[in-house]
């Protein structure tokens, strides 16, 4: 056992060198790592401007629009535009062949004047030629009762005289019976001719008549198309002798000086929008031309748009060069909030422990940890409100792999 020990001795004494010269290398390496300054590169703080954005997309669309469809199937007779064409109020842009509207026109005005004599007529119990008829025959009436109470008067008179007959006195009361008859059937005639259903179904044919006229002198206006108030001809789906059935579009005219644009803002930033915030808008077959505008509405809902939650809001937007047309699609910018003349610092040069926001502030040749409070952020940027002044210099670390400590020596770098 003895021998035993005495051999392995050696090789402990070694193992034991080993260690010692690890542990005294990795000293001399960590005391080193200490003594290396750290690598950063030094953004300022400074002062200007910062917004808060909300970004989208959006489709415009015309605030003023005109729309013309055929009144009636027909053939397009002239067109004397194109589309792009700027038009003034009044204008004459398209025409009809008219033919067939102005012989419907016809046909009802002649109908609508036969109902509205008609209606007279029953409401004046009859034609002029028979309310002179029936007068005339109410005058003879009249005359003929007047006759027979005068014959029976007359009779009755002679009886009491014993010249006359009770039977001659009946006949001349049956006489007289009979002329007030008469006289009366013309005068319920004359009154009350026609009956309440006989004069609604007068009024009603009147009415019918009435709008078809009407109807007919619509499509007879809608024939020659003009410009109801000046702007651009941006929809032309029709040509020049080409048959349209009633109601097929004809043209388009927008007033383009000022659009509306629809736009469509996520779930999360619906409450940052308020009216009249700045709107900015691009459009990628115009490079580098931002239109601007303000937001005139905010969602009032929010529904399923694709794989996102959105709520319309609409912003009206200045485009007095007519560039922007209906139904494009834009990049929108909305400015939530906007600060100016503050301080700012690039927003990764801020770290976050435990809610609390910190930087490494250059003071010398080392970096010193300094809490900051802050109020407003973009993606790029921070406003800072205390903690660091105008001109301090924060570090980032220009090497990922050592990361940022306090009381480290640094070397800034480009």
């Amino acid at each position: 056992m003895a021998l035993t020990n005495n051999s392995n001795a050696p090789s402990r004494r070694r193992w034991i060198w080993i260690t010692s010269a690890l542990a005294l290398f990795l000293l001399v390496l960590y005391s080193y790592v200490r003594q290396t300054p750290l690598k950063v590169r030094a953004v300022k703080v400074e002062r200007g401007p910062i917004r808060s954005l909300v970004s989208t997309n959006g489709k415009v669309e015309p605030i003023q629009n005109f729309e013309a469809h055929a009144p009636i199937a027909t053939t397009v007779k002239r067109i004397l535009v194109k589309e792009g064409d700027q038009v003034r109020k009044g204008q004459l842009l398209l025409e009809l062949d008219d033919v067939d509207i102005r012989s419907q026109a016809a046909r009802a005005q002649a109908q609508m004047k036969t109902a509205q004599a008609s209606l007279a007529a029953t409401k004046n119990s009859g034609t002029q030629e028979e309310v002179i008829t029936l007068k005339t025959q109410l005058i003879k009436a009249q005359a003929a009762r007047d006759v027979a109470q005068r014959n029976l008067d007359s009779y009755r008179r002679l009886e009491q005289q014993g010249a006359a007959s009770p039977g001659e006195v009946r006949q001349a009361e049956q006489t007289l019976a009979s002329a007030e008859a008469d006289l009366h059937l013309l005068e319920q005639k004359q009154k009350d001719r026609y009956s309440p259903p006989e004069v609604a179904r007068t009024e009603s044919q009147v009415a019918e008549a009435q709008a078809a006229f009407e109807n007919a002198e619509d499509a007879l206006s809608k024939s020659s198309v003009r410009a109801p108030f000046d702007g651009i001809v941006y929809s032309l789906p029709v040509k020049q002798g080409a048959f349209v059935q009633t109601g097929d579009l004809l043209l388009q005219e927008a007033d383009l000086s000022k659009v509306l644009v629809r736009a469509f803002v996520d779930e999360p930033d619906i409450g940052r929008l308020q009216i009249g915030q700045r709107v900015e808008a691009t459009w990628d077959a115009v490079a580098g031309r931002t239109w601007t505008g303000t937001v005139s509405s905010v969602p009032s809902t929010v529904k399923p748009r694709g794989n996102r939650n959105v709520g319309e809001t609409t912003c009206l937007i200045d485009n007095q060069d007519h560039r922007l047309l209906p139904n494009i699609n834009l990049g929108v910018t909305i400015v939530a909030v906007q600060h100016e003349n503050v301080l700012t610092l690039q927003r990764d040069a801020m770290h976050l422990d435990d809610s609390t926001p910190y930087v490494f502030k250059i003071v010398g040749d080392r970096i010193k940890r300094q809490n900051i409070q802050f109020s407003l952020q973009n993606l790029t940027r921070v406003e800072v409100t205390s903690g660091l002044s105008e001109g301090d210099r924060v570090a980032l670390p220009a090497d990922e792999i050592k990361p940022l400590s306090d009381g480290a020596a640094i070397k800034v770098v480009p």
